[in-house]
């Protein structure tokens, strides 16, 4: 059978891992408002990242996208990221190892 987790149920605050022993690397991220995390990058890795509620502004490389609830966006983990929360927050994001 495959795992089924409550999003809500995941432990860590701002990162829970949601399978923490499985690929890809899938983590609920939750931010309150005005909570941000600092630039960063994921070298080997695609990222997506879905916004289940509130609303950032989504850095990447220095430029501003203001994601909302609802949305889907996918980079590559080579660019940084900095995530800010407008409102709280909380995305679930995936990140795939790239393949060869």
């Amino acid at each position: 059978m495959a795992p089924v987790k409550s999003i809500e149920d995941c432990e860590g605050v701002p990162h829970a891992a949601v399978f923490p022993t499985e690929e890809p690397k899938t983590i609920r991220l939750s931010l309150d408002e005005g909570e941000s995390v600092g630039a960063h990058s994921h070298p080997e890795r695609q990222v997506i990242l879905y916004l289940i509620s509130g609303e950032i502004d989504l850095q990447l490389d220095g430029e501003s996208h203001i994601i909302q609830s609802g949305d889907i966006v996918q980079f590559d983990g080579m660019r940084e990221v900095a995530p800010a929360a407008q409102t709280d927050s909380t995305a679930l994001i995936v990140l795939a190892k790239k393949s060869d």
